[in-house]
């Protein structure tokens, strides 16, 4: 499936039915929750860390993958976070066109921070929910809490790739990633504030005491910038990082945390 953005970009992107009903029907239920998933940087619908999440949260809804801007079969270029609200945006509003009255968001990495900004730019009292862009429920796992982080080496490397022309070069033909060479002129608002206006929207982040990214500290903000009476926080032992590190019992634990809250 190809989907058009608000600017014009043409995003990848693929169904999946929720496998308790796959032998009955292959298109989307009316009233079954749907689940769009947005994968971290250099990723994309097809790399198997991502197939292995959708595969997971099919057990509890009907599943929507996507590629950002600048990553696989999509068009353009990657801003790292900025105009892939708009790309998610698209996906939430292709999953309420398929029947699905209650939508869902799980980011990873860097797609975890745009379903924090989508979350907040989207929500009820922001945005306009006949759009059908807003979320009934946010996860964000592996998320940065602000930008330009560069205290880890993982981090420092992906700067090299995004800010010089190498590095862009490496990430173009090495990792399958397009990324825009232009500054974020205006930088965009960071995941900490954007976090405290996504309340009433339930919000769950999680995080690995092993990240080699983002150390604790990144949850902690967003936590704490977070209206306690609608997030939660999970502080996950021996866990790394996004979707490559994430087993099927986290992703299990939040697939059952999601059926909580927007149940079939």
């Amino acid at each position: 499936m190809c989907l058009l953005t608000s600017d014009g970009v043409r995003i990848e992107a693929a169904h999946t039915p929720r496998r308790a009903r796959n032998e009955a029907a292959s298109g989307a239920c009316a009233d079954a929750p749907a689940i769009v998933l947005a994968h971290g940087f250099t990723g994309a619908l097809d790399r198997p860390a991502l197939r292995r999440a959708a595969a997971a949260f099919s057990q509890h809804a009907d599943v929507i993958t996507f590629s950002f801007r600048g990553h696989g079969g999509s068009g353009g270029r990657s801003t790292v976070g900025d105009r892939e609200v708009e790309d998610l945006a698209a996906a939430v509003r292709w999953a309420r066109a398929l029947g699905h009255r209650r939508v869902a968001t799980v980011g990873f990495s860097m797609g975890g921070s745009v379903v924090l900004r989508h979350a907040a730019l989207h929500g009820p009292g922001a945005h306009d929910e006949r759009t059908g862009a807003h979320p009934d429920t946010a996860v964000s796992v592996s998320a940065p809490a602000r930008w330009y982080y560069r205290g880890t080496a993982s981090m420092r490397r992906v700067h090299w790739a995004i800010t010089r022309p190498g590095g862009r070069l490496v990430a173009r033909f090495g990792l399958g990633t397009r990324i825009h060479p232009e500054d974020w002129d205006p930088v965009p608002l960071s995941p900490t504030e954007a976090v405290p206006l996504i309340a009433p929207t339930p919000l769950l982040l999680v995080h690995g005491d092993r990240d080699p990214y983002f150390p604790l500290d990144h949850p902690r903000m967003l936590s704490a910038a977070a209206d306690p009476a609608t997030a939660e926080l999970w502080i996950e032992p021996g866990f790394g990082h996004a979707e490559n590190a994430a087993g099927p019992e986290l992703l299990g634990r939040i697939g059952e945390w999601i059926a909580a809250r927007i149940p079939a």
